[in-house]
């Protein structure tokens, strides 16, 4: 059950691309049967997108857009099953949306222009309404154009958790907290090739460098659950607890068949990992990013146990290990039902100082392809990366179960997940069923390969 309310009428605008913006710019809002609207909401929450000077260092601001006046945003606590309202007001310049990441919800909410869902104009309110699901950590963030303005889209401060409480929910765990990985002050630095790449010189957890802000405080003893998310725009980071061992739970926000105790953790943009941490090392530590120069742009949180004194201390990890396979059941064969879809990643140089073109079977979004899909069949998707970047794809509304790591590899089985990173020069298989009809985005969550064309549809028959 959903539904999508107007505050004011307005256009449709698009910020993705000016052949969008041409096509979209004179329809309406969205208008939704009546049979879809939903009863009277148990919870309700309200998000306010609007300029905000945040304070990652003691006198260092930087100007951004953020949720509610806050980096991240409010945590929306919902509950499966149970429906909830949550009222938008789009106080920018720029026309704005919010995707709900991770969420089984129709396209109109969804909160993807490209799939249908309306944008929201400056100063415009929009409510909508819906029944989440599946259970366990998403997240919710803009799903704007930004080009080179570092300013616009996921390079601002628009992203929040959101945590859906299953039905039956037993506590494995004393305390539990939320951090956001994220970098700032983006700028474009030519590569080796010639093509230009964001780099940054600010990396926060929750909006502060370490250092800055109020610690983390745990008690001796407890069993901690961190919920960890990686907003940053571009940026795939490798994150550490000095002292301690994480244990990984879930991936995505879905539990895994194997935990596993863990050195350090490995998040592309937009992956979650949630880890159990057993607090017998008392003392204080860093959490932090593992590579030393990005530790020390800012991004770390101090872990401090109750009556603790002293430096925080940090012990730096000897190299970066992390498989996604550790925490797969064995496959023991390939289902002949399945039907293949291969997709094949590249680039077009788009000459020196300018960002590349990115295709997917070698076209730009919106000159992709545009499969169809039928409800109830089973896919198998090949992401098949003949670039020299490497992709952290997201398939939306729906779940994807990881299959190989690369081409003729190992199969593997129970881990599901959102966001998968598709390494250079690899192949990488996934399955999903198709079990949620609508148009369906399918893009690299890099900000920068977005825009540039590193995006299609699915549509069901």
């Amino acid at each position: 059950m959903l539904k999508r309310e107007s505050g004011a009428s307005s256009h449709r605008e698009t910020t993705r691309r000016e052949f969008l913006r041409g096509s979209l710019a004179a329809a309406g809002c969205l208008a939704l049967p009546q049979e879809m609207h939903a009863a009277q909401p148990e919870s309700e929450y309200k998000l306010a997108i609007g300029p905000y000077k945040l304070e990652v260092r003691a006198n260092h601001f930087i100007e951004t857009i953020a949720y509610n006046q806050q980096v991240p945003g409010p945590l929306l606590r919902l509950r499966e099953g149970r429906s909830t309202s949550i009222e938008i007001v789009n106080q920018t310049k720029h026309p704005e949306v919010v995707h709900w990441h991770g969420l089984f919800l129709p396209p109109e909410i969804d909160g993807a222009m490209e799939e249908g869902t309306p944008m929201i104009s400056p100063g415009q309110t929009t409510r909508v309404s819906f029944t989440p699901e599946p259970a366990g950590f998403r997240w919710y963030h803009t799903h704007t154009f930004a080009g080179t303005n570092f300013k616009l889209g996921q390079y601002t401060g628009q992203h929040g958790f959101l945590f859906v409480d299953p039905k039956d929910n037993p506590a494995r765990y004393d305390q539990e907290a939320f951090l956001a990985l994220h970098d700032w002050h983006g700028q474009l630095l030519a590569a080796d090739d010639g093509s230009m790449n964001p780099t940054y010189n600010v990396t926060t957890i929750n909006g502060r460098c370490l250092g800055f802000g109020e610690p983390l405080r745990v008690k001796a003893g407890q069993r901690l659950m961190l919920h960890i998310l990686n907003s940053s725009p571009t940026e795939v980071h490798w994150v550490s607890l000095a002292g301690h061992k994480l244990q990984v739970v879930a991936l995505d926000g879905n539990d895994i068949p194997q935990p596993r105790a863990v050195e350090m953790l490995r998040l592309a943009p937009a992956e979650r990992v949630s880890v159990l941490v057993e607090l017998n090392n008392p003392g204080a530590w860093i959490l932090g990013e593992v590579r030393k120069h990005i530790q020390g742009a800012g991004m770390g949180i101090v872990v401090e146990y109750a009556g603790s004194t002293g430096v925080p201390q940090w012990r730096q990890p000897e190299t970066l290990v992390w498989d996604y396979a550790a925490f797969a059941q064995p496959g023991d064969h390939i289902a002949t039902d399945v039907v293949e879809l291969p997709l094949v990643f590249t680039s077009k140089f788009a000459g020196h100082g300018a960002m590349d073109h990115w295709m997917i079977n070698g076209k730009s979004y919106p000159q992709t392809d545009t499969p169809t899909l039928h409800n109830g069949q089973r896919y198998r998707l090949l992401f098949q990366n003949q670039s020299t970047d490497d992709h952290p794809v997201h398939l939306h509304r729906h779940t994807f179960e990881l299959l190989r790591l690369s081409a003729g590899g190992n199969l593997l089985r129970g881990v599901h997940k959102d966001v998968v990173l598709v390494p250079a020069k690899t192949e990488v298989a996934v399955e999903f069923t198709a079990n949620n009809p609508g148009s369906t985005l399918f893009h690299c969550h890099q900000q920068n390969h977005m825009d540039a064309g590193f995006m299609m549809l699915f549509r069901y028959a």
